[in-house]
């Protein structure tokens, strides 16, 4: 089965995502872990997410630019982490936070819109 680039890419960019922020964030409610545990077990769930970030930027590369990939994994990394703030950590979706991430959305619009040039 041949996915095309676009999904292939947003795909392997959503699950790489998930296991960054879990190694980022997924330690805070363990507080009485040792440091060096929370970074080497971070580390190892880090591991998994180079190996679908990189072949998700060798695959989109040419489909899409640097920056647009580069738009793209910020946008995913920002939902799935308010997802996984809101999921797992119990916080609250504020209303700046939302006005926020409704900028960088505006920020990305403006990156892939062609305004009568090529991106690339």
């Amino acid at each position: 089965m041949n996915l095309p680039v676009p999904v292939l890419t947003v795909g392997l960019l959503i699950a790489s995502n998930l296991f960054m922020t879990i190694a980022w964030y997924g330690h805070l409610k363990f507080k009485a872990v040792p440091i060096l545990t929370v970074i080497l077990v971070s580390w190892g769930i880090a591991f998994f997410e180079y190996l679908l970030q990189v072949p998700a930027n060798r695959i989109g590369y040419g489909h899409f630019s640097a920056a647009q990939l580069k738009t793209i994994q910020e946008v995913i990394s920002l939902t799935v982490f308010v997802l996984f703030s809101w999921i797992y950590l119990g916080e609250r979706l504020t209303w700046n936070v939302a006005a926020g991430f409704a900028f960088i959305c505006f920020g990305a619009f403006l990156i892939f819109h062609n305004f009568g040039h090529s991106a690339h």
